[in-house]
C-alpha cells in the first residue's frame, strides 16, 4: 500500500471507468515504459489478505495469465510481494546480471475525488508508507491505482475496501499493459516495412 496520491507531482491519471480507458491508459505506459529494456520487470505489491491491498497481486495474477505478455511478475495472488519479503526480492533482483527496470504497481489511498484513479508516473513508488511501514523505495517508474480514502485508520479503511473496485481496477491496468506491449510490437513492425505513415 503507497502513500496518499495527493502527494504526486505531476502524474498521469485516469479514472478506470472514463470511456476508451484501456486505450488512453496504453498510451500513457507507451510513453513511459521501455518496453525494449533488455530486463523488464513489473513488480506487484501487496497481499491477498486485504481487500483494498490486493490491487498490485491480482493485477500480477491477471499479467501472467496473459500468455503474450512476456516479461517477468514478481507478486501475484498465490506469491505475493508484501511488506516481509520485498527488501529480499529486491535485493535479488537488483543483484542479477542484467541490471532490472523496474515497474512498480500498487494500491494507495487519495481522497474521496481520486478514488477509481490510475497513476502513472517515473520515479520510485514507496510501499507501505500510508499504514505507517518503512519499506526501501521500489521502481523507475510507479502506477498507482487509488482504491479508498486516506488520512484516518488507514489499515481498517483498506480491510473494508470492496473487492470489486481492486477486481477491475487491476484488469483495467493489465490489460492496458498489454495492449501497449502489442502496440510497441506493431509499432516497430511498421517501422521495420518503412511505413512512412508510422510516427
Amino acid at each position: 500500500m503507497n502513500s496518499n496520491a495527493a502527494l504526486i507531482q505531476n502524474p498521469s491519471t485516469i479514472y478506470y471507468k472514463e470511456t476508451g480507458v484501456i486505450w488512453r491508459l496504453s498510451n500513457y505506459f507507451l510513453e513511459q515504459i521501455p518496453f525494449n529494456h533488455p530486463n523488464l520487470v513489473f513488480c506487484c505489491i501487496g497481499t491477498d489478505r486485504s481487500t483494498g491491498d490486493a490491487l498490485g497481486p491480482m493485477t500480477g495474477s491477471f499479467l501472467t495469465q496473459l500468455f503474450s505478455f512476456p516479461f517477468q511478475i514478481v507478486g501475484t495472488l498465490d506469491n505475493p510481494l508484501h511488506a516481509l519479503n520485498i527488501e529480499e526480492i529486491t535485493k535479488e533482483l537488483n543483484n542479477s546480471p542484467d541490471k532490472p527496470y523496474i515497474i512498480a504497481i500498487d494500491a494507495c489511498l487519495g481522497n474521496v475525488n481520486n478514488i477509481g484513479q490510475i497513476i502513472i508516473h517515473p520515479g520510485p513508488l514507496y510501499p507501505g508508507k500510508a499504514v505507517k511501514k518503512e519499506l526501501p523505495p521500489i521502481g523507475e517508474i510507479s502506477i498507482k491505482a487509488v482504491v479508498n480514502i486516506g488520512g484516518f485508520m488507514e489499515y481498517n479503511v483498506l480491510q473494508s475496501t470492496r473487492l470489486n473496485i481492486t477486481y477491475e481496477m487491476g484488469k483495467v491496468i493489465s490489460r492496458s499493459l498489454l495492449l501497449a506491449w502489442h502496440r510497441y510490437n506493431l509499432k516497430g513492425i511498421n517501422k521495420s516495412n518503412g511505413n512512412p505513415n508510422n510516427n
